[in-house]
């Protein structure tokens, strides 16, 4: 490389606008990585940001913004760059910070901004004498420079200050350090130079290769260890894009108990750990309580309560048919979360997954809309205060347990399933909630099953066989037209025609429900009439479910219903449900029935070499801004000649009270060399020399 070249390089490396620049890239990569959920799992990212920007955004490195290889390359460029500023800065604000300026010129003082000339009363040694004695008590350190037009006394104080630019400075670096000595780099060089790389997460622990674990030697890393109650574990979780690494920890943890507490609300107020430490080399235990925000060290290692999870809760289930002629509880059930059985049922071939269990499932229940009817004074404080302010009030409230699983075909296909196990109220009606999802990306979609006037759900699935079933389609047509015409001659084709229609309309609602008889509509009524046809399929449905109930009750040997308002919503709520259910995409409902939980604490490792260096770099920090802006640099020179004495101030940056200080010196001075008193009336601003 040319010498010129070289020279412009360091030049340009080593210049503050870079290093301003690198700085502003950083801090907008920062906003990023705040705005954005980091390290988060591939699915969550794709459903939130969806195909088209998830893979702009993964090979920008968004999803970990602080390990993309271009956020680690500018932190190593401020680290260079700021060194190199201090480098080329040192040498002269060090001779800066030393010298004096006792060969400052009379001419070159007669420029200050602030300078004053008098008659001194006392002249000679005795007035050099009275001058350095005034200097030392207002704290000045001097030189005295005697030559032909005088002698000149050249104070400093406050020179200390600039130290503060390398406090400033030195304090990037160690940050910048220590951020890189505690980000990615050091599991990207073991990666690229020591063969590891991650494997796929779906798979036991102990078939993952030797390839994806990580010794006890690993100078950085933080990952996550999942421990269920009475178990232990050695290995914390590292994920590395979508896939991950174990890092085996120099001792084993084990869970003795979890502890969380709620709100009323149900809403988590504390949770922390018991657990039992023991080395892996003295073999010695001894027990420790991990709370969120009061983490624990131990071999170098911090463990920090992060979150909870199932710890394979177990399970009970009871299978209500939802194929048609099939009626009833097909079986019960009994499992662990994480474990997977076989339905043992002749018409039912699936592979239940048992995924997740939660006990508390707190949500907004509110359903007024409180914004649209705010007027005057109650609209304009909706804009004020806090900018996480809810534009209406929350009702948030637990909802009960609910668990997901997955029902897995013979084809190995899978669908994703979440189930609560307490009714939801809506309004003043009840439901059952059971959601499905054909792919993590997707949200739920939930099937709404109506509690009856008694909070039972066996009526809907009592509905569900007469409805949807075929064998009953005949005589449950017929017996809707037998209830709306009579069972009188005269009205014999009328009530055939009646019953002609419903058995037809069942028979396209058993099909795809409400999508069905629409498309039926669609291709057989002309549009302006659609409407209208709609109305009497709608209400045929709805004089067949009642009729439905009424057969239900009736075989179980229960007093007739006489149809109210109530039970009118309740039918139309079971036509909504039994639409919904041709598209569960599940032979059964499974109802949990009874559950016994068991908690587990998902804790996270961390070695962060790092961090006593940021620790530094920020006490630094905060010292050289503290010295930079609050130590200023006042030099003062008193030239001395037989019959005048000279007095100039210079600061190294302009404030408020350098025209004060400039005038109780000056007057300091008077009075040490006997002049009379005079006002000082500084000259306009100027420069400093």
């Amino acid at each position: 490389m040319q010498r010129g070249t070289a020279r412009a390089l360091f030049e340009l490396l080593s210049s503050m606008r870079f290093a301003i620049s690198l700085l502003t890239v950083l801090s907008i990569a920062s906003v990023i990585g705040t705005v954005v959920r980091q390290n988060e799992p591939f699915n969550a990212y794709l459903n939130q940001f969806g195909p088209f920007w998830f893979p702009v955004f993964e090979t920008l490195g968004l999803y970990s913004v602080y390990n993309a290889p271009w956020f680690v390359v500018i932190l190593a460029f401020l680290v260079v760059s700021t060194s190199l500023c201090i480098a080329r800065q040192s040498a002269p604000m060090l001779r800066e910070m030393r010298h004096f300026r006792e060969h400052a010129r009379a001419a070159s003082l007669r420029q200050f901004s602030h300078q004053d000339s008098f008659a001194p009363a006392h002249a000679g040694e005795a007035a050099v004498a009275r001058v350095q004695a005034y200097l030392a008590r207002a704290g000045f350190r001097f030189r005295t420079d005697a030559r032909s037009d005088g002698v000149l006394v050249a104070a400093k104080q406050g020179s200390a200050g600039r130290a503060g630019y390398f406090l400033a400075h030195g304090a990037i670096v160690l940050i910048c350090v220590g951020g890189l000595l505690d980000g990615d780099l050091p599991l990207k060089l073991q990666m690229w130079l020591g063969g590891k790389q991650a494997t796929s997460g779906n798979q036991l622990i102990a078939d993952i290769p030797a390839s994806a674990r990580l010794g006890t030697g690993n100078p950085s890393f933080r990952g996550n260890i999942f421990i269920p109650e009475g178990r232990a574990a050695n290995i914390a979780v590292l994920s590395v894009g979508d896939g991950i690494l174990l890092q085996e920890l120099p001792f084993t943890i084990a869970l003795k108990t979890f502890h969380i507490d709620h709100y009323e609300n149900g809403m988590p107020k504390r949770f922390a750990s018991d657990i039992v430490v023991t080395d892996a080399e003295t073999g010695a235990s001894f027990e420790r309580t991990i709370e969120v925000n009061k983490p624990f060290e131990y071999r170098g290692i911090a463990l920090y309560q992060s979150s909870f999870d199932d710890g394979g809760s177990l399970l009970k289930l009871s299978a209500h048919s939802l194929l048609p002629g099939l009626a009833g509880t097909l079986m019960t059930l009994e499992a662990a979360v994480g474990d997977t059985l076989q339905l043992s049922h002749p018409s039912v071939r699936y592979a239940l997954e048992l995924t997740d269990f939660k006990a508390f499932n707190v949500e907004d229940m509110s359903t007024g809309d409180a914004a649209a009817d705010a007027r005057g004074m109650e609209k304009l404080q909706q804009h004020l205060g806090s900018g996480a302010k809810a534009p209406s009030p929350r009702d948030m409230r637990n909802i009960g347990p609910s668990y997901t699983f997955k029902l897995r075909d013979e084809a190995g296909q899978a669908r994703e399933f979440q189930n609560y196990m307490l009714p939801i109220q809506q309004g003043e009606r009840w439901f059952l909630y059971a959601g499905v999802r054909g792919a993590q990306s997707e949200p739920f979609r939930y099937m709404r099953l109506p509690l009856d006037e008694d909070g039972k759900v066996e009526t809907w699935f009592a509905l569900h066989q007469l409805v949807l079933g075929p064998a009953g389609r005949a005589e449950l047509a017929g017996r809707f037209a037998a209830r709306s015409f009579g069972n009188d001659a005269a009205s014999a084709p009328m009530r055939a025609a009646l019953a002609q229609t419903a058995e037809h309309t069942l028979t396209l609602f058993a099909d795809k429900g409400y999508e069905s008889v629409g498309k039926f509509l669609e291709q057989t009524v002309p549009a302006a009439e659609q409407e209208r046809a709609a109305d009497v399929f709608v209400k045929i449905l709805q004089g067949v479910a009642w009729e439905a109930w009424l057969m239900a009750r009736e075989r179980a040997g229960l007093p007739v219903l006489e149809l109210t308002p109530a039970r009118a919503t309740y039918v139309n709520d079971s036509i909504a449900a039994l639409s919904d259910s041709l598209f569960y995409g599940a032979p059964v409902y499974l109802q949990l029935t009874a559950y016994e939980q068991r908690q587990a604490t998902v804790l996270q490792a961390t070695r962060s070499p790092g961090q006593p260096l940021v620790y530094l770099g920020s006490l630094l920090l905060v010292l050289g801004v503290f010295a930079m802006l609050y130590i200023r640099e006042r030099r003062l020179f008193v030239l001395l000649k037989p019959n005048e004495a000279l007095v100039a101030l210079s600061s190294n940056r302009k404030a408020m009270d350098v025209d004060e200080t400039f005038q109780r010196h000056a007057a300091g001075l008077r009075a040490a060399l006997g002049a009379a008193p005079a006002a000082i009336t500084p000259s306009d601003p100027a420069r400093d020399s």
